[in-house]
């Protein structure tokens, strides 16, 4: 579905909701590529509904991805200490009942109220959202 435009996002309680055109792990696989392509460190991949099923649960697709670059998140660690409670970045690939793919994650802004950041600290994950959308063309 390329060239598919990205719809409205949601935030609610500092996180941020867009929904995907693809399957959870076609979403999964485009996020990967564009953060790969952009240096950032792909530090593991968390597939629920795939341990769910090991488990003999049923549940929609749902995998997140923990991702981040070093030389941005410790200045932010640096900061604000209890932010690592945040950090590595991640995002949440999931389906609703009905099949809907969407992505969501930690609103930046969030982040910075929530641990007293400064918008120089915050600078390295201030961008995210352009690489999640960049992921859903």
């Amino acid at each position: 579905m390329a060239g598919v435009e990205i719809g409205l996002m949601e935030t609610v309680d500092g996180i941020i909701t867009r929904p995907s055109p693809y399957s959870v792990p076609e979403t999964i696989h485009r996020l990967t590529a564009v953060l790969e392509g952009r240096g950032i460190k792909i530090f593991a991949l968390v597939d629920h509904s795939g341990e769910a099923e090991k488990a003999g649960l049923k549940m929609p697709p749902t995998q997140l991805l923990i991702f981040g670059n070093p030389k941005g998140g410790t200045g932010i660690m640096l900061a604000a200490p209890l932010s690592a409670i945040d950090l590595p970045l991640k995002a949440l690939a999931w389906a609703d009942s009905d099949g809907k793919v969407s992505v969501s994650y930690n609103d930046p802004n969030y982040l910075k109220q929530r641990f007293g950041l400064s918008d120089e600290a915050l600078r390295p994950i201030a961008g995210m959202g352009a690489l999640i959308d960049q992921a859903l063309l």
